[in-house]
């Protein structure tokens, strides 16, 4: 099984917001660790599922970020689905918030990354 899997859809459905696994891939036999980090050679967060033996690694690109956002202004962690199946990742909203205040002005990211992330969370910072 890919251990990187690449998150580039999201909808939002009522309160909602679910993130979309590439057609053709199934939700992982895996649980949410509750953990999430940065890989700023590819741009993007990715959140932790462990499934026993090691972790996969959700990537969440910078198309997702704006509904990324939209779950930490609510307070509610999101969905990952595959379509027919879905999983809560769990403290989703929790690390991701502190990954952003950490990422502000910080550049051991790297100048890139941080500007994408204060611009697309400039909402959430500036609060």
């Amino acid at each position: 099984m890919n251990r990187n899997l690449m998150i580039r859809e999201a909808i939002e459905s009522g309160e909602s917001i679910e993130f979309l696994l590439e057609k053709g891939v199934a939700l992982p036999d895996a649980k949410p660790a509750g953990r999430m980090i940065t890989d700023t050679d590819t741009g993007s967060f990715v959140y932790l599922l462990d499934d026993g033996d090691q972790f996969l690694h959700i990537h969440f690109t910078e198309e997702t970020w704006p509904l990324m956002a939209k779950s930490l202004q609510r307070g509610t962690d999101p969905h990952l689905t595959d379509g027919s199946s879905r999983m809560c990742l769990d403290r989703f909203t929790d690390e991701l918030d502190m990954l952003v205040f950490n990422i502000e002005g910080n550049d051991n990211y790297g100048d890139g990354f941080s500007a994408a992330v204060e611009a697309a969370f400039h909402e959430i910072l500036g609060a």
